[in-house]
Order: C-alpha cells, then sequence, then structure tokens
C-alpha cells in the first residue's frame, strides 16, 4: 500500500463555481457578499489513484447538454423499494434506489438470490426505457452491506468493524471487501454504503461497533483496504466482480457530545481533521467514488446543509470529484427543510438526495420548481449530475451487461461461499481478545467434558448484532443464517471429533458435572441511536449473566466468558466472576473460529494462539466513557493495544473494583419504544388475545398491519393498520412480570406520540396486562378522536389510571392498544415518566 502521508502541495481547486459564496446560495436569507471562510493549510490535497478520463469528461458533458431539468433532478433522487414501483422508475428515472435496512424484494426476508436480481434487472430495464421520460440513463442500486451482504439470507457475515480494528491486518480487510463485492454482485446490486470511517471518542455511542477504532490511524490504513477490495485494482477497477464504495459519514459522526447518535460534534478544525478526517485521507486516496454526508452537527451546523465541509473542503480541497449521498432524508433535519422540500442540502453540495418513505415525489417536484425559481442555481444543479454521470461511467453502467447478464447475476453459490465464509472464520479468530487468563485456564482440552451455557451460546442472530438481515438484527433465528455456525456449533464439531462431551444449556442447568464451562453472553442486538448508552455499565440493574457466572464458580466450575459486544463495556463484576475472559466483539455468521482459539490440538499444542489486540481502551469505571489512546492523564483498565497470547502472565486475577458510583438515585423513566422496542419488551399485533411477535419491519397479523415509519430519525416509528375483520391489537410485552408500583408512587405517566392516519370511526382503548384474565382498560377514544389527523401529539395517561385492584405488582404488558373498528394510526417513543401525572387525565 502507498504512503498514504497528505500532501499539501498547492495546486487549483476542483469543482464549479456555485455562487460568489456557496454558503450565501445555501440559504436565501443570507446575503449574496458573505464572504466565504479560506480552508486551512492542514486539509491536504489528495491525489487519488483514480485519475480523470477526458473521454468520460466529454461524454458527461455531452449527456448534460441533451437532459432536461427534469431528468436532471431526477438524477438527484435516491427513493427506497418499498415505497416505489417499477412504474416509478419508468415514469421518472431516479438516478439511484436503495433498500434501507430490513427492506427485500416484495418485502419477503428470504427472498433468493434471483428473486434480488429479478428486482435489479426489473429497475434498471425501466430506468433505460425512454417511453415516458425520454432518458436512457441507467439507475443503481445502493445497500447497506456493512459486514458483508448481511441483507440477504445466507451471506457471509463477518465480525463487524470493531472486531476487525483488533485483528490489526489491512491485508485481511481487504480480501473481506473483495468478498462481500462477491456477493453483491451476485445480486445484481451496484453499489454499497461501506465502509464507516468514524473514529469513536465516546463508546457510549450506538455506532460504536461500526467504529474500526479509537485510533484515526488504523481508521485510514483501513479505509484505503476496504476502498480497494470492494472497487478493485488496475484492470479490475468497477468490473463486474466490484461495487462502487461509499466512504461515510462525512464528518465527525463519531465525536458526538456525549455520544449521541446524529449528534453535535464540537471539535476543532484541526481535531476534525486529525482525528475525524483520517478515513478519508485513506478511502478517497484508494478512489472512493461516493462519500455520505453524516446525520450530525458540527458546531451546530448541520453538515448536510454545510457548504464549508461538503464543498469547499471536501469537494474543492481535498480534490473529491465523485458524488456525494445523503442518509435517511437526513436533508429534512436542516433548519428551515422538511423531508419533501431542501434546496439548502444540495447547495451545500450535496448531489444525491436519500430520500425514502413518500417524501420522494414532493422532493422531487419542490426541486424542479426551485431550479425554475432560482433557489437552487442551474450550475450548482449540473455539477452535481455531472459528479452522478461520471460514477455511472466509471462503473461502466452505460457499457455493462444489465444486472440479470452480469457475470456473477444469479450465482447463488456465492452467496456464504466457503472461500468466503473461511476469510471470516480467519477474521473471528484474528479479532479475539484475551483480557484474562487465570492460571492459563485456556486453551482448554478438546477432550473434555465442556457446558456451554448463556443465551449467546447458540444465538447466531446475537452474535452477529445489528445490520444483520434486519436493520436493528432483532426478529432473527439461527434458521435464518444458512450455513452459518453458533459458538456452539463451532465448539461441538470440535469436541466431538476429539472424544470429549458437550452439552448446552443456556441457563446453566446440567445434567453431568462439566470440566469447565463457556459462558456466551452480552448485548443484545441493535443499531444507530438504538444503542446509545447512560453509561457504560453492562446490565445495570438487571444482571441475570452475572448471576450465571456466580453460580457456576460457586460450583466449582471453571468459567470461560466469551463476551459478545459492540463496544467495550465496564464489565468489573463480569471478570471477577470469570476465571478467563474474551472480548469477542459481533463475530458475524462464522462461530466456529472461536472455538480454534480456545481449544487445544488433541496433542496439546496451541491450535490458533490470539491475536487479537484492543483497538478500543477498556473502561476502568461505567462512567469512562471518554477514555481514548493519547488523552492526558489516560488511565483506562486496559490500555489501547492490550491483548494476552497463551503463556502470558495474566494482568486481572486480583479482584478488580466493582463498586458503582450512583450519581441519580431517584426512579428512572422506563422506556418500552424509543427508536425502537427496548429490551425485554416485544412487540406484537394480531386479534385481541391472539397477538404474534413482528420480526419483519412489514408484518401483517390478522386484522393488523405494520411496517416500520419515520417520525422524527429513521424507523423510529410505527405505522398500524387495523381493517376492521375483527378486533384488533398491539402489545408491547415480556415473558416475565414487572412490579410498576414504585412508577405510579412516582406519579408517573404513560406517555406517547401518536399520528392519526384516518378518521377515529370506533372505540380505542389503552390497557395494561398482569396475566390471563388479568387487565386494567382505559378507553381513550374521545381524547384520540379530538386530535387533528395527519399530526403528531403526545398522548398521556397517569399510571394510577391502570391501578385497579393492585394490578400493577405484575404487569407482563405495559402497553396495549385495542381498537374495535378500521383505523390508520402511528405511534412512537413509548415511556413511563415519573413525575409527569397530572389530575383528571383518566378521564
Amino acid at each position: 500500500m502507498p504512503s498514504l502521508t497528505p500532501s499539501l502541495s498547492a495546486r487549483p481547486l476542483l469543482g464549479l463555481a456555485l455562487c460568489t459564496a456557496l454558503s450565501a446560495c445555501s440559504d436565501s436569507q443570507h446575503s449574496q457578499n458573505t464572504a466565504t471562510p479560506a480552508v486551512p493549510d492542514f486539509w491536504p490535497v489528495i491525489q487519488s489513484e483514480v485519475s480523470r478520463s477526458e473521454a468520460i469528461e466529454q461524454r458527461v458533458q455531452s449527456l448534460l447538454a441533451n437532459m432536461t431539468l427534469e431528468q436532471k433532478v431526477a438524477q438527484t433522487m435516491q427513493p427506497e423499494i418499498r415505497d416505489i414501483s417499477i412504474e416509478d422508475m419508468r415514469r421518472y428515472g431516479f438516478g439511484s434506489y436503495l433498500n434501507g435496512g430490513g427492506a427485500f424484494p416484495d418485502n419477503n426476508k428470504h427472498a433468493s438470490v434471483q428473486d434480488w436480481v429479478k428486482l435489479a434487472e426489473a429497475m434498471y430495464q425501466a430506468s433505460v426505457d425512454d417511453s415516458l421520460d425520454g432518458s436512457r440513463i441507467p439507475t443503481m442500486w445502493g445497500t447497506d452491506a456493512v459486514h458483508g451482504h448481511n441483507n440477504v439470507i445466507g451471506a457471509t457475515l463477518f465480525p463487524h468493524n470493531i472486531g476487525l480494528g483488533a485483528a490489526h491486518n489491512p491485508a485481511l480487510i481487504e480480501k473481506i471487501a473483495g468478498a462481500t463485492a462477491k456477493e453483491v454482485a451476485a445480486t445484481g446490486i451496484d453499489w454499497i454504503f461501506a465502509p464507516t470511517v468514524a473514529v469513536t471518542r465516546d463508546d457510549r455511542w450506538g455506532r460504536t461497533y461500526e467504529a474500526y477504532s479509537e485510533d484515526p490511524d488504523i481508521v485510514r490504513d483501513y479505509a484505503y483496504a476496504i476502498v480497494k477490495g470492494l472497487q478493485g485494482r488496475d484492470e479490475a477497477f468497477l468490473s463486474e466482480q466490484q461495487v462502487i464504495s461509499t466512504v461515510k459519514h462525512f464528518l465527525g459522526d463519531g465525536g458526538t457530545q456525549n455520544g449521541d447518535d446524529q449528534g453535535d460534534n464540537l471539535a476543532t478544525e484541526q481535531q476534525l481533521f486529525d482525528i475525524h478526517a483520517q478515513g478519508y485521507v485513506g478511502g478517497l486516496t484508494a478512489g472512493a467514488q461516493s462519500v455520505m454526508a453524516s446525520f450530525n452537527s458540527w458546531h451546530g451546523v448541520k453538515n448536510h446543509g454545510n457548504p464549508y465541509l461538503l464543498t469547499q473542503v471536501l469537494k474543492e480541497r481535498m480534490g473529491f470529484d465523485g458524488f456525494v449521498v445523503g442518509d435517511w432524508n437526513g436533508h429534512g433535519q436542516i433548519p428551515g427543510c422538511t423531508n419533501e422540500s431542501c434546496p439548502a442540502a444540495i447547495n451545500a453540495g450535496l448531489d444525491m438526495y436519500m430520500v425514502p418513505t413518500q417524501a420522494w415525489k414532493p422532493l422531487l417536484e419542490n426541486t424542479i420548481a426551485q431550479v425554475k425559481a432560482g433557489q437552487i442555481s442551474q450550475a450548482r444543479l449540473d455539477d452535481a449530475v455531472a459528479r452522478i454521470l461520471r460514477v455511472k461511467l466509471r462503473a461502466g453502467l452505460f457499457d455493462k451487461p444489465s444486472p440479470a447478464n452480469r457475470a456473477l447475476a444469479g450465482d447463488s453459490s456465492l452467496i456464504g461461499h466457503a472461500a468466503h465464509r473461511a476469510i471470516a472464520r480467519q477474521a473471528v479468530r484474528e479479532s479475539l481478545v484475551l483480557l484474562k487468563n487465570k492460571d492459563q485456564l485456556l486453551p482448554l482440552s478438546p477432550q473434555s467434558r465442556i457446558l456451554l451455557a448463556g443465551d449467546g451460546a447458540d444465538n447466531i442472530g446475537k452474535q452477529s448484532g445489528g445490520w444483520t438481515i434486519t436493520w436493528q438484527g432483532t426478529g432473527n433465528q439461527n434458521s435464518d443464517f444458512p450455513g452459518a455456525t453458533s459458538v456452539y456449533d463451532g465448539i461441538k464439531q470440535a469436541v466431538d471429533a476429539a472424544g470429549g462431551q458437550v452439552e448446552l444449556a443456556a441457563d446453566g442447568q446440567y445434567s453431568q458435572v462439566p470440566d469447565v464451562a463457556i459462558v456466551v453472553f452480552g448485548e443484545e442486538p441493535y443499531a444507530e441511536g438504538n444503542g446509545d448508552l447512560a453509561n457504560l455499565e453492562y446490565q445495570r440493574g438487571n444482571k441475570t449473566d452475572l448471576a450465571l457466572l456466580k453460580k457456576l464458580q460457586s460450583q466449582g466450575i471453571p468459567v470461560v466468558s466469551v463476551f459478545i459486544s459492540g463496544r467495550p463495556m465496564w464489565v468489573n463484576p463480569e471478570l471477577n466472576a470469570s476465571d478467563a475472559f474474551v472480548a469477542a466483539w459481533l463475530p458475524g455468521s462464522e462461530g466456529g473460529g472461536i472455538a480454534d482459539v480456545l481449544l487445544r490440538r488433541t496433542d496439546g499444542a496451541v491450535h490458533h494462539d490470539f491475536k487479537g489486540k484492543l483497538s478500543f481502551s477498556w473502561p476502568a469505571s461505567p462512567e469512562q466513557t471518554t477514555v481514548n489512546r493519547h488523552d492526558p492523564d489516560y488511565q483506562p483498565l486496559l490500555p489501547y493495544g492490550f491483548g494476552l497470547s497463551y503463556g502470558d502472565k495474566d494482568v486481572l486475577s486480583a479482584p478488580l473494583d466493582e463498586s458503582v458510583q450512583t450519581t441519580n438515585a431517584a426512579l428512572a423513566p422506563l422506556s418500552l419504544f424509543e427508536n425502537d422496542i427496548k429490551a425485554p419488551w416485544q412487540l406484537s399485533i394480531g386479534a385481541i388475545g391472539n397477538t404474534q411477535a413482528v420480526i419483519s419491519s412489514v408484518q401483517q397479523q390478522g386484522p393488523v398491519s405494520l411496517r416500520t415509519s419515520d417520525w422524527k430519525i429513521q424507523e423510529d416509528s410505527r405505522r398500524l393498520h387495523f381493517d376492521g375483520s375483527a378486533p384488533g391489537e398491539v402489545q408491547i410485552g415480556a415473558s416475565f412480570p414487572q412490579d410498576l408500583r414504585a412508577y405510579v408512587e412516582a406519579n408517573a405517566s404513560l406517555h406517547l406520540a401518536v399520528k392519526l392516519d384516518s378518521q377515529l370511526q370506533s372505540p380505542v382503548t389503552l390497557a395494561m396486562l398482569c396475566g390471563e384474565n388479568c387487565s386494567s382498560e382505559l378507553d381513550i377514544s374521545a381524547r384520540l378522536a379530538a386530535l387533528p389527523v395527519g399530526e403528531w401529539h403526545s398522548v398521556s395517561v397517569p399510571l394510577q389510571c391502570f391501578n385497579q385492584a393492585n394490578h400493577l405488582a405484575r404487569v407482563f404488558s405495559p402497553f396495549s392498544l385495542r381498537v374495535q373498528g378500521e383505523l390508520h394510526i402511528s405511534i412512537a417513543n413509548i415511556r413511563l415518566l415519573p413525575g409527569q401525572a397530572e389530575a383528571n387525565q383518566c378521564q
């Protein structure tokens, strides 16, 4: 790999002159004479390894000269497959389209490779059909393949980025990217939204596992490697076996205050470059063809609407000549914008709007009108379209066969191919970090009697984490992962072959006393803001996994903990209750890689030693959330780069401090649904008294159908249709009861956000369920009927309204919405808030 040291030599700035000052034309209220700030010299001019082609530039200009305004604006639109039809593509000729997490052809989670190719082919043919829109410009399909082709059943799932960072192996990363590109190409898809090059500074951030490291050097080198692997080298560049890459999210998403997803980054500009921009130095040097704008702000300015970062820094100074795509309705978060109208985004330098939901049509129409009115200059629109066309031409989309006729299209053998799984298994082995190994307990003899315990032992969905088939990675079962191996599968295969014995018991209840217990436990799957935490304590207030470890230890059984997590966490009690402790991160579909390292060979020799070293510092307390390498007063429990190998002296044998400083003893809010359903709660729908768990982003059960929808951010609400064929119910519940009497004493209310999508025409009740023939209901029909249709409102009901006969002592479902007839309604943000109840709200 060439040196990625940035060149600061001067050269002419690239890009069109969009306005006298681009920051002025992004907002009509600004003066046209607003001064453009100078870009400091520490921002580099990137020498991309993909050079300009005069032939391509001439084709771009020729295409532009013959395009109508409507055709140009259509190129800047990227709707989602759940909200457009093939006929929409034929009519409008969108520049691209995407499938979000949990979106599949025909809404079928188990869609075959042929189903994916069929949709890709149909969309392509519609885009080049000029019978309605007069355009023959091919569209392109973008997808989130962030740890393998993770939306497709049976695909190879590699460890998430945090694990790959612990491997410290850029060559392996390039191989992973190449394998991913082949599996994506087999489904007819052109473009993926990876790599994420965030540098996490606060591990409470829910996207921490999408970052390779807290160290920008690793991120820079990995970005170069993965872009090369995805897009191909030399003659293979963007061939039929490669895909277009996206370096994301520009800029500073890993450095927001308090680790808040989509929050504000207050770094200085020098820090922004030194820490958060290094992935772009690597990725743009390798020739990444697209960059995704970030949801976050920098010093209060939303990045989707920041002309200084998108245009002056990225395009003009760094010389990026590909296109900038938005994130999921990210343009709608700019002040003064909505999802349906946002000239400020394209004026700031956004080239393609990611516009899922039905907002695509008004956005397209409004953008056309805004160009006509001069709110968006023709020059800015032409620059955006030229960038999109340039990438399409470089990718050969005008010259390649259609998706169904490409070299790898429809080859289902590539999905989960043995060679790809071998790469993933190597990645699992190299990503494991050994934190503790008391008395050299590991490696284990495969001829032992081994107990596999913990809810992660035989749970491929849990070990794969978020962005796995569904957006949040929830609702999956082992049967959804054909060809994959759980941790238990891998251990059992090796032990059976060596003549040992394995017993699987998630709860630790064994039939024969084992020689050793391997307990696999950790975080439940999550993605993005749904994973944001208040602190880094594992299982605060509900330490069921710790209880299992202590129970086994009290029985004299040596315990090996395999910790599944998307970040380093404060696990001092769990470390103390373990004889050996392995940070396994989110290993993906090849759980057998863990067995390769934990078990020795039958001759006693080490099979595979631990190679993983921490790419994130391990916290010494729950509140040590921002401990990073090179910080002043750097005192983590375990430093960046730590990781034992076999034979190394253990450093954690002495008991660790387990005390927790409680800063706020007040009763905390109880979140049931905040962006997503919160564990241990589960959402179910169906006829009253006969609901089924929701396992998909689009689902129907009896008289109730559901789909995810957007309230404030991506898929943070649920749109429900009660068809009236029978009384219907949507319920949030758990398999075990919870005592809510303390919330009644704390004057708590049940709060939720509600939007009526149709007029209320039948009774609606809100209920809390406390077991068989035990419930408390409240008729809220009058309250809902008073709400305007099509607008979000907050509804609040005191818990005291449900406290009949002390029912709240044993609640299985704290939220049940029951509808007697037909109704379209959306719900979001369901919480129990202490101290919020008001008098007479039960009326």
